[in-house]
């Protein structure tokens, strides 16, 4: 410890940096992948426009603190076990700042801030994902005594598309298709992010098979040019019953591999 009534004494703090925000956003799918715009409003803490942040009422004088000569602390003698002893305190009259003030700002009540509500458009960028934020400079909390602004921080929340599942830059979803179709091959309208697209499923193909389609799957953060593989995996669909006329043709289909 320093020696009782030693040291130099805290003066009024100068100017500070503002809080940081949080705003937590939900965004569409198709808005993560290719990116967009979202208006938002916020309320946050403004520097008072009368005061200039200060805190002072515009004309009234700022005087050092008579009570502490400006030092922001006071010696006082206490009694210990020990004997009488010296310890600074926070001086009672200008609270430890050393200063005085004749009026404060009455706009933001000495404060220097006031809080204000605002709209502001945030730029999404194409290829975000879930828990991603975006910093936006400058728009949290305005600093004490005229500091500078925190910032604003926006944690995205992506809703889910019931006909797309993503991984990273890839997509994934799934197909139906009738055996008939399954052993002889053809041509389906399968949704992609990009609408639907013509994939050609070949004779032969196995349940569960996965057909992949490169160039259709998510861009990669903030480049629109990039873009991951879409996985279509095919689930062959079998008939629980079938007519006379369909059992017939099977039947004979199964005697001539035989």
């Amino acid at each position: 410890g320093g020696q009782p009534g030693g040291g130099r004494g805290r003066r009024r703090s100068g100017p500070t940096q503002g809080d940081d925000l949080r705003f937590d956003l939900e965004i569409d799918f198709q808005t993560a992948l290719f990116g967009g715009s979202k208006k938002i409003r916020i309320t946050h803490l403004e520097t008072c426009g009368t005061c200039d942040g200060s805190g002072v009422a515009p004309g009234s004088a700022i005087n050092s603190c008579a009570q502490c000569g400006g030092r922001g602390v006071v010696v006082t003698s206490v009694n210990t076990i020990l004997g009488r002893m010296q310890q600074q305190v926070t001086c009672p009259q200008c609270g430890g700042t050393g200063q005085v003030v004749d009026k404060y700002c009455g706009q933001c009540d000495g404060k220097g801030t006031n809080k204000k509500s605002k709209q502001l458009t945030i730029t999404i960028p194409p290829g975000v994902e879930d828990g991603n934020r975006l910093r936006v400079r400058g728009e949290g909390d305005a600093g004490p005594k005229g500091g500078p602004s925190g910032d604003l921080y926006v944690f995205l929340s992506v809703a889910s598309d019931p006909r797309f599942r993503r991984e990273g830059m890839d997509i994934y979803s799934e197909v139906n298709l009738s055996y008939l179709d399954a052993i002889l091959g053809t041509t389906l309208k399968v949704p992609t992010v990009d609408g639907q697209v013509d994939l050609a499923v070949p004779a032969g193909t196995q349940p569960g098979t996965t057909m992949r389609m490169e160039g259709k799957g998510a861009p990669k953060l903030n480049n629109l040019n990039l873009r991951g593989t879409h996985f279509v995996k095919v689930n062959v669909q079998i008939p629980r019953s079938l007519s006379s006329a369909e059992r017939e043709l099977v039947v004979q289909l199964k005697e001539k591999q035989s």
